[in-house]
């Protein structure tokens, strides 16, 4: 299996393929291409690592399969620009590839100096952005037809091998079933878990002695004012990291490291309380946060919580196995989120859900109009922009990394990403469906159906993702099939006037 890697400085590569091109056609070229892989290898063996190529289609069909794809030599010359005669080695290049840096000379002059010299193609090592590269090519005929952009190519050694090769993209990555079994597991869970504890909250009459326990009992019952606010603050927020992402994605990666902590903890403490060991006190002291002489366990809970935020915030550029800590802590916080917020009625619910929905849309399909770049400001946010000088990413997502092999998975798109607000939404519904099912002893029917219709409506985004080819907003989809599932139980049951007001389970619905 190829062993794909990352590193730090991009390549230009200027392949022979035998054919000539006829620069009358191209009098100026800017390097505009398609995603391809270069497979380096030891001279004789197969194995080795994948990197990502720019080329030019109209000028290079490269095979899709890596074993049609020729093996040629490379001569490692990175010390040198190979903008002169003189900068040619004794013997030349015969039937090699010559690795050069960029250089402040034409690519034309360079694949002069290697054509003559009997390369069969060159790289050029640069550390100008790839797609900013241009040449002018005289009229001269060139055996050279193929311009290449190579990204992040850092070690050279002689004795190795390339072969370039562009196979297609597949529909859709294997990493997909991964986020919907971590979206809808989170949704399940956490709609279950919150309805549980909200209606032993309610209606169980039992006392409890510890009081960080009771803390965590707490609930936010959410009113359309506090809807009509949160939604301009996510605007804002989102408008400002567009404008100001540099300096904002700090005060982003810093919050989440604060929130996972606190949410991880409140997860993990069920779990832990029943541990027989560790509920003795810590002594009386003057310590911050630890004057109430918390339980040992606690304590210890909460410098591994701390611990593990601490250590993805340190390390959450490791893109091989820092993505496992993300996830995690993420849904730690979407589990905290869904039993700490309550939806008191289905009405709250609806205009919760369907100012997001527009919310949603417009940020991904209407602001490509509004932008210079035609971009979306939901899309380059939740990726990172490209113009970004701190290639910071924001947290607020879960990813996972693509398992198929392909040129857009190396080069461009290494992860997939669900948002966290496309969890908690929905979430927060199907937490009110389980409440109202305890209530009327339903058998969950509501919670069922409200977490059937959000997987199926996670599915339907993934395939628009594959058929469109560019970022959804996944609440254009979760919302219908959520919303709609939910009124469609309440109509068959004849229950939408319970449903709809919550009459009997909330104790004042005079703001909703």
């Amino acid at each position: 299996m190829n062993q794909k890697t990352q590193v730090q400085i991009p390549l230009t590569a200027i392949v022979s393929l035998s054919k000539t091109l006829n620069p009358n056609l191209l009098q100026r070229w800017t390097a505009l291409g398609e995603y391809g892989m270069a497979h380096f290898s030891e001279k004789g063996k197969v194995r080795g690592k994948d990197y990502c190529i720019f080329f030019n289609s109209q000028w290079a069909r490269l095979p899709q399969d890596l074993k049609k794809a020729s093996r040629i030599q490379t001569f490692d010359l990175t010390a040198s620009v190979l903008c002169s005669p003189s900068e040619v080695p004794d013997g030349g290049f015969p039937n090699r590839i010559p690795m050069v840096l960029r250089g402040n000379c034409t690519f034309y002059e360079k694949v002069r100096l290697a054509q003559i010299n009997g390369a069969r193609g060159i790289l050029i090592v640069s550390k100008d952005k790839p797609l900013q590269l241009e040449t002018r090519l005289s009229t001269r005929r060139l055996t050279f037809r193929s311009l290449f952009i190579c990204l992040r190519l850092q070690t050279f050694g002689e004795g190795r091998e390339v072969a370039m090769y562009a196979p297609n993209e597949p529909a859709l990555d294997y990493n997909m079933v991964i986020i919907f079994l971590m979206a809808v597991g989170t949704v399940a869970i956490g709609g279950y878990w919150a309805g549980s504890r909200d209606i032993k909250k309610r209606y169980m009459k039992h006392k409890r002695d510890d009081s960080a326990e009771k803390q965590d009992e707490e609930t936010v019952d959410v009113t359309p004012i506090m809807i009509c606010v949160f939604v301009v603050m996510c605007c804002t927020m989102l408008v400002l990291l567009y404008y100001f992402y540099d300096h904002l994605v700090y005060v982003i990666i810093g919050t989440f490291c604060l929130a996972s902590s606190v949410s991880l903890h409140s997860c993990l403490w069920p779990f832990v309380r029943r541990i027989p060991f560790g509920a003795c006190r810590i002594p009386e002291n003057n310590l911050p946060y630890c004057h109430k002489r918390p339980q040992v366990r606690m304590l210890l809970l909460s410098l591994f919580c701390i611990g593990v935020s601490a250590t993805w915030c340190v390390f959450r550029n490791e893109d091989q196995w820092a993505w496992v800590l993300q996830d995690a802590l993420g849904i730690a916080f979407c589990l905290y989120m869904l039993k700490t917020i309550r939806l008191p009625t289905f009405k709250a619910c609806t205009l919760l859900l369907v100012v997001l929905f527009v919310y949603d849309v417009f940020f991904v399909f209407i602001t490509p109009f509004f932008t210079k770049s035609g971009e979306s400001i939901m899309v380059e946010v939740a990726a990172g922009p490209t113009n970004s000088s701190t290639h910071e990413k924001l947290p607020m997502v879960l990813k996972v990394p693509r398992l198929n092999s392909s040129p857009l998975a190396l080069c461009d798109r290494p992860f997939s990403l669900l948002g966290f607000g496309d969890i908690l939404v929905p979430g927060l519904l199907v937490a009110y469906c389980h409440r109202f099912d305890i209530l009327m002893q339903s058998s969950r029917i509501y919670f069922v159906a409200c977490t059937i219709g959000y997987g199926i409506g996670l599915l339907i985004t993934f395939v628009a993702l594959a058929l469109m080819e560019m970022g959804q907003p996944a609440l254009l989809y979760l919302v219908p099939c959520t919303l709609l599932t939910s009124l469609a139980v309440a109509l068959w049951r004849k229950e939408l006037p319970l449903f709809w007001t919550g009459s009997g389970f909330v104790v004042n619905t005079s703001l909703i």
